[in-house]
């Protein structure tokens, strides 16, 4: 049987070697590609689709059109990472503040009903470098995780299609389980 394939997109992480390692260590392939490769559709050829963190651009909404085109109309699994979730959120609405820096682990309250904590306790512990938050799920998305400084840690669509977390799960031991519970969506 073959492994499935994930279109992993590079919105400028620093962290795509770690985000395509987790991938694959729990059994997938991956291909990435940039905002400006990202393709016109899927044609069949994978069966989720990772966006990674990004350098505070979630609000050019031109810039990531294409992508979020894709997203919208793709009828696979989707998981935002960081900034990757930002960009969803606010092409769907969503409004982004400013916080306190974080960086290193803090712990986050999840859903643990949802099938993407599967692997994980109701609180688990995951890496952040942010500075901006998504305040509320914007119409269309719920809240799913929450912490002290990020009322939307995670999120999904209400047809539970997309998901989106603020932290890196590409990094802890509770990111990877996360990322985990992800996988099991489209095998």
């Amino acid at each position: 049987m073959a492994k499935p394939r994930v279109l992993v997109v590079n919105n400028g992480t620093l962290s795509l070697k770690q985000l395509r390692a987790r991938l694959e260590e729990l059994g997938s392939d991956t291909d990435p590609v940039t905002v400006a490769g990202v393709p016109a559709g899927l044609g069949g050829r994978y069966q989720a689709i990772v966006l990674s963190g990004t350098k505070v651009r979630a609000y050019d909404q031109e810039y990531y059109k294409p992508l979020v085109d894709l997203v919208l109309g793709s009828d696979v699994p989707v998981l935002g990472i960081c900034g990757g979730m930002q960009i969803l959120a606010v092409s769907q609405g969503g409004v982004l503040t400013e916080g306190p820096q974080r960086v290193g682990g803090f712990d986050a309250r999840v859903d643990t009903e949802e099938p993407l904590f599967t692997y994980v306790k109701p609180t688990v512990t995951v890496f952040h470098r942010h500075t901006l938050y998504l305040q509320q799920a914007p119409p269309g998305f719920r809240t799913i995780g929450r912490s002290e400084h990020a009322p939307v840690e995670f999120l999904r669509s209400d047809d539970g299609r997309i998901l989106g977390a603020q932290a890196h799960l590409e990094f802890r031991a509770d990111g990877r389980e996360i990322l985990r519970g992800f996988t099991d969506l489209y095998r």
